[in-house]
């Protein structure tokens, strides 16, 4: 990702609505569908500034890997110890079988070869544990959002579904979350275009605005995984290690 994205994060990661609400439906979906058992070993791949790193820590001991010095550096300070810096496909000094939960959380996006990647996860997976990950859904969303953070794909869901199919892991639960707010982000990402504005940085609104958009995109922990929601800006899947 270009550097002026992890320092956007790095400000805005504990006040923007999405970062927020982000959080609290991604740690529903793990109590869920994903719930390691006591005294787990967590590993959080690209974890950026850090803002995922508490959440995580509610469900056991957690590792993380980051590549953007100045992310980690973030990351390190919030996680209180070091942070290895391992690019996928490969995580060399990861150790194998290691862990009852990893979190891919917007990163697969970013490589180029996410059949090897998933490939490697599912190495570093116990015999049980579970991979959550998310993406960017839909291709035909594609803006400066996705140039800047250097993605080499969005996906559909049927890509999502044969991606992990094809790894070693076992497909468990895979659905569209932030779809409450689909329609308006459909709308603001076309007329961006129309105007010739197609603006990739992130800012912060007004707090009653930002209030109102966490309190919708929260509301949708109560349904991720256990209903089929409609589609929505990104995709989760959950899937087992064999």
């Amino acid at each position: 990702m270009e550097r002026v994205v992890y320092r956007q994060m790095a400000e805005l990661d504990q006040r923007h609505w999405w970062y927020r609400a982000r959080r609290e439906v991604l740690a529903d979906l793990i109590r869920r569908y994903a719930m390691p058992p006591a005294h787990a070993r967590i590993l959080e791949i690209g974890c950026g500034t850090g803002h995922n790193l508490e959440m995580l820590g509610r469900f056991g001991d957690v590792d993380a890997v980051e590549l953007d010095d100045e992310a980690r550096a973030v990351a390190e300070r919030r996680l209180g110890r070091t942070i290895l810096s391992a690019p996928l496909p490969e995580l060399a000094g990861v150790a194998d079988r290691s862990y009852d939960l990893i979190a891919t959380l917007d990163v697969i996006e970013h490589i180029d070869d996410d059949r090897a990647a998933l490939g490697t996860i599912a190495g570093k997976l116990r015999p049980g544990g579970k991979l959550v990950m998310t993406v960017p859904a839909h291709q035909w969303m594609w803006s400066a959002h996705d140039v800047v953070n250097h993605h080499k794909r969005r996906y559909s869901k049927l890509a999502l579904k044969r991606l992990v199919e094809a790894s070693p892991l076992k497909l468990d639960r895979i659905g569209y979350f932030n779809s409450f707010l689909f329609p308006l982000a459909v709308a603001e990402r076309f007329s961006s275009r129309l105007r010739g504005k197609d603006d990739a940085d992130v800012k912060l609104p007004s707090r009653p605005l930002n209030a109102a958009l966490e309190a919708v995109f929260r509301a949708e922990r109560h349904l991720v995984g256990r209903l089929p929601l409609p589609p929505g800006l990104s995709l989760f899947a959950v899937a087992s290690a064999i």
